[in-house]
């Protein structure tokens, strides 16, 4: 039988997310009816790993403080192959000593964990990251077409 969000929260000491988009990540943690931060025990962690916004991570971090809750934006990169294999890369925000201890559970599915800095610094890494992605990306495809009206053979070039 699954149980629901609400039900997670009220039994998690550890509650990880990892949702489609920032506004799933709001109605989750935040909504006034589905919000499960309120029914989160004291002391407990909510590790967001949703690829999200900053204001969002620090907006989950202020209010998760009032619960009494331990808030930590963690975007992740790696795909699907990292997370199968066990070797993602965390990008953390929040506070240093919080990821730490929720750093205990994310070592058995990640290679690398990193604390960036307060609340919403994971998000700025992560956001940092795709821009050096996708400049990289469009820099080889830039080559290839290069490559391909000088006539060279793309398959050696490479």
């Amino acid at each position: 039988m699954f149980k629901s969000p609400k039900e997670i929260a009220e039994e998690s000491d550890f509650l990880f997310l990892m949702l489609g988009y920032p506004h799933d990540v709001q109605d989750m943690v935040l909504g006034e009816e589905s919000g499960i931060l309120k029914h989160m025990k004291k002391g407990a962690y909510l590790i967001d790993h949703t690829t999200s916004t900053p204001n969002l991570a620090a907006k989950i971090a202020e209010a998760a403080e009032q619960f009494g809750v331990k808030s930590v934006d963690a975007p992740v990169s790696g795909g699907d192959i990292g997370a199968r294999n066990g070797c993602l890369v965390v990008m953390c925000g929040g506070r240093e000593e919080d990821v730490a201890e929720a750093g205990k559970i994310m070592k058995h599915y990640s290679q690398q964990i990193e604390w960036m800095g307060a609340a919403g610094a994971g998000q700025h890494t992560k956001a940092a990251n795709q821009i050096m992605i996708s400049n990289t990306l469009f820099g080889v495809c830039e080559a290839l077409i290069y490559g391909q009206k000088m006539g060279l053979n793309l398959n050696i070039m490479i």
